[in-house]
């Protein structure tokens, strides 16, 4: 309710704005697409992203030169699984605003979807030191999921230990790591890494599996069954839950 009361409001802004004179001035357009922009941010907090779009279009046009605009954008096609045009917005971003560090984080999280894997290490590497940056967690754990799937397991591992290392609680930085000590035959550690995200995290249906497949990876049947149970109680329908049930019909 509080979201439509916004964008009603928003909209009445915008409505006086276009009737206060038939040929805008450059700051009228820029107040104008402003207004697009909080409308299309209040729609994606609503879960819309394709009425959002059309407001972010619509305040790209009148406003081509506003890197946040370009940023929201960004954020939205990423929503809508575009990630190509993701990717594009928050290029532009950067090049209008280059040390615009939240649009340099999304533009590699853009690029981790695509699986450019160096073009997102390039990305990363650009604000892990950046002392102003409030959550460097992200960009470390991401630069870890990077190298991961370049399987470059001890570069991965350095990258998640150093997110953990500012944020211990870190759920996706855990699991990271926790797959990455297991493709490293570090088998004890990965069941430590995924236990401890569990008892963070103890309704993720993904986290159950990976603990359970390194349960049975150490030959741990009994936890192992136990985990991927779990999996299936928590979503019975999901494709991951088929999955558990193969596999512990699959056990001894």
């Amino acid at each position: 309710m509080k979201q439509t009361q916004f964008i009603t409001a928003v909209l009445l802004v915008l409505a006086i704005l276009l009737a206060g004179c038939s040929g805008a001035s450059q700051y009228q357009r820029k107040e104008e697409a402003e207004a697009h922009r909080n409308i299309g941010e209040a729609y994606m907090r609503q879960g819309n992203y394709t009425a959002a779009l059309k407001e972010l279009l619509q305040a790209e046009t009148m406003n081509p030169q506003d890197p946040h605009t370009y940023n929201v954008l960004g954020l939205c096609y990423l929503m809508k699984r575009q990630y190509r045009e993701s990717a594009l917005a928050f290029e532009k971003a950067v090049d209008l605003k280059p040390d615009f560090a939240p649009a340099i984080n999304n533009l590699g999280t853009a690029y981790l979807a695509l699986q450019e894997w160096d073009s997102a290490i390039s990305a990363f590497q650009k604000i892990t030191n950046d002392l102003l940056y409030a959550t460097p967690h992200f960009p470390l754990s991401n630069l870890g999921m990077a190298y991961y799937n370049k399987r470059e397991y001890a570069t991965a591992k350095k990258y998640y230990s150093e997110a953990l290392a500012l944020q211990p609680d870190f759920v996706i930085a855990l699991r990271g790591l926790g797959r990455t000590q297991m493709a490293m035959g570090e088998t004890r550690s990965g069941i430590k890494t995924f236990e401890k995200a569990l008892a963070l995290d103890p309704g993720n249906a993904q986290l159950f599996m990976d603990a359970a497949n390194a349960y049975r990876n150490a030959g741990d049947n009994a936890n192992a069954r136990v985990a991927y149970q779990r999996v299936i109680d928590l979503d019975p329908e999901a494709a991951l839950a088929t999955e558990a049930k193969h596999a512990i019909s699959a056990l001894p």
